[in-house]
């Protein structure tokens, strides 16, 4: 089997396997009877993210998609912040087992896409069955493992107030010494809770390790490498006293975020694609603005899309996933969440291109594997708070 380097390595909070029907993903848009009575064609895509994500699929993508494809009907069901993500996976397999149609045909999610790969739930894809690969990088689409496919791109930034920090770090050596400095002025999430704080604790943590170590926990399970994590562990630990309000930790990204807009922090990791709509909308004020560090930088990955292998509108799905890499679909997902396209730029309108002319998601800093950065979270979990 192949390895999918996942773009969001873990999810947190989670039900019990065994009890699919007590807790889970919910419907959103869309509705699967109304389409089976009136013949149209239907289609579900299943996301485990953020509200940003969300809403790129149900005011962006699936509306446009909708108006070029009369007759086709595309939902959503939502797991946010992926509470719910390995009973997803366990549902999935479950399906994928018995021959039968998991109950959606489109998966926008880190933990889930890697998972259900490596699981074997996932159709395996490639410029062939998916023609708008052909314009993606060939690393960004091995990166999927031939299961994930790449449709848009992110990074970790350092975001901070400007009306209260003259000089931001360039350096995570310069990153720490702020913070102990500024106790109370610095937040990230638990890495359980999100990707902006995972990339922040996996930066801290890879800072003590060799390049061969770092390398081996982005491909694969490999323990001498994860044992080299103590001394970034007991940095994390002791930095808990000079972080927000000592020792508390927001819970994922957005309330990160929420608390540099409201004047309680002045310096946290957040993702790309959130800041930068944020400040579009007015949520951060002018003051906002951002960095990246480096020595080294914050992580940062192409997000993936799965097809279920047992589905019963591959073909629809994969026209569906067409269109997502498509000028018109990365137009939407540049504008609407700020995301990086993973699309060679001479595919979209000049504006876009010169947007974007600096966002390579092919020399992005990846996160951990999988279940590396499960187990990191897990490690947080028992060590830092």
């Amino acid at each position: 089997m192949k390895n999918l380097r996942p773009v969001i390595a873990v999810a947190a909070s989670l039900c019990a396997v065994g009890a699919l029907t007590a807790c889970g993903p919910v419907a959103s848009t869309g509705s699967t009877a109304d389409a089976s009575a009136s013949g149209e064609d239907q289609l579900t895509v299943f996301i485990s993210g953020d509200v940003n994500v969300q809403d790129l699929w149900e005011d962006g993508i699936i509306p446009a998609y909708e108006e070029d494809n009369p007759g086709v009907t595309v939902s959503t069901t939502i797991d946010l912040h992926g509470e719910h993500d390995q009973q997803t996976v366990a549902k999935l397999t479950t399906a994928t087992e018995a021959g039968d149609d998991p109950g959606f045909d489109l998966v926008d999610a880190g933990f889930v896409t890697s998972s259900a790969a490596e699981a074997g739930t996932l159709l395996e894809t490639g410029p062939d069955s998916v023609a708008g690969l052909e314009n993606v990088p060939q690393a960004t689409i091995d990166a999927g493992g031939g299961f994930g496919i790449p449709y848009r791109a992110s990074s970790v930034l350092l975001a901070y107030d400007s009306s209260k920090v003259d000089a931001p770090p360039e350096t995570l050596d310069d990153l720490l010494t702020w913070i102990e400095q500024n106790p109370g002025q610095f937040a990230y999430n638990p890495p359980s809770t999100g990707g902006s704080g995972g990339a922040f604790v996996t930066t801290v943590l890879d800072s003590f390790l060799t390049a061969d170590q770092q390398d081996a926990l982005r491909t694969g399970i490999d323990e001498q490498a994860m044992a080299g994590w103590e001394s970034g562990f007991e940095q994390l630990a002791e930095l808990g006293g000079s972080v927000y309000q000592e020792g508390v930790y927001p819970n994922g990204n957005s309330q990160v975020l929420d608390l540099l807009a409201s004047g309680q922090i002045s310096m946290a990791p957040v993702w790309s694609d959130q800041f930068i709509t944020a400040q579009a909308s007015g949520l951060v004020d002018e003051n906002a603005a951002y960095t990246q560090i480096h020595d080294p930088s914050f992580t940062g990955n192409a997000s993936y899309l799965g097809i279920p292998r047992t589905s019963d509108s591959t073909d629809q799905a994969i026209d569906l996933v067409n269109f997502v890499l498509s000028s018109e679909g990365q137009q939407i997902i540049a504008e609407q969440i700020s995301g990086y396209p993973v699309v060679d730029l001479d595919a979209l309108p000049d504006d876009i291109a010169a947007d974007f002319a600096d966002a390579d998601p092919t020399a992005l800093r990846p996160g951990y594997y999988s279940e590396v950065g499960a187990e990191m979270a897990n490690e947080w979990d028992q060590r830092v708070p």
